[in-house]
């Protein structure tokens, strides 16, 4: 049952905010492509903001607020690891 209900179920967005200035200073070129990948999925709604008045936070760590979530990572990498999760979960 459980099958048919995921298939018949619509999918739930994840809607995810960036802070440019956060991105600029935190997201490596390597990684570049693998966000837009993952950015460019179906069920993922995503905007960029120029500053999302959080300074203390861009400082520190890459950061997108997630579902009106902050989420916080130790790198870039660890970000879009913690974003692939909650796409996941949400399916």
């Amino acid at each position: 049952m459980n099958f048919i209900t995921k298939l018949f179920t619509k999918e739930k967005k994840l809607t995810i905010n960036f802070c440019e200035k956060n991105l600029d200073r935190f997201l490596s070129e390597d990684l570049q492509n693998e966000y837009s990948t993952f950015l460019s999925k179906k069920n993922i709604e995503y905007k960029e903001y120029h500053c999302q008045s959080r300074c203390e936070e861009c400082k520190q760590s890459p950061y997108a607020i997630v579902n009106g979530v902050f989420i916080a990572a130790e790198d870039s990498e660890d970000l879009l690891k913690k974003l692939r999760h909650l796409q996941e979960d949400k399916k």
